[in-house]
C-alpha cells in the first residue's frame, strides 16, 4: 500500500505530521481526495474536514477553519489559520474536541452552515472511534 507523507501546520505549530495512505481535504471548489502519485496542486481550503486514512485504516479527522494546501506526488503540506484534531480515548475528550471545533469555526463567515456540516461529520466518525 503506497502512502505519502502528511504534515498539518497552524501558526501555532505542527498538529498533524505522518504517513497517509488517503487524505480528503474540504477544498474550496468542494471536497477532494489525494492519494500518493498525486498531481501537484495548490488550492485554498474553506471550513471544513481534513480526513486521514492511515495505513492501518484508521481515519483520524482534523476540523481546519480555512487555509491552503500545496499537494505533489509524495507530500501533502496543509497551511491553515486553525485546526482542532479530533482524538481521544473517551467520549468525553472526544466531546471536547468537538466544541473546540465548534469555536474554531464559530469566526468563520458561514459559520452556521460550517458548523452543521463538520458537526454531524465529526460526531458520525466520533462514534466510530469509542
Amino acid at each position: 500500500m503506497e502512502t505519502l507523507n502528511l504534515e498539518v501546520v497552524t501558526p501555532s505549530g505542527l498538529i498533524f505530521e505522518g504517513k497517509a495512505v488517503e487524505i480528503t481535504l474540504p477544498g474550496e471548489e468542494g471536497e477532494f481526495g489525494v492519494l500518493a502519485h498525486h498531481a501537484s496542486l495548490t488550492t485554498l481550503l474553506k471550513a471544513g474536514v481534513v480526513d486521514i486514512e492511515k495505513e492501518d485504516k484508521s481515519v483520524e479527522s482534523i476540523v481546519v477553519n480555512w487555509g491552503v494546501v500545496q499537494v505533489d506526488e509524495e507530500k501533502v503540506v496543509v497551511l491553515v489559520d486553525g485546526a482542532v484534531a479530533i482524538r481521544g480515548e473517551s467520549e468525553s475528550e472526544i466531546a471536547k474536541a468537538l466544541d473546540a471545533a465548534k469555536t474554531l469555526l464559530s469566526d468563520v463567515s458561514d459559520s452556521n452552515l460550517a458548523i452543521a456540516s463538520v458537526s454531524a461529520k465529526i460526531e458520525s466518525a466520533a462514534h466510530k472511534l469509542v
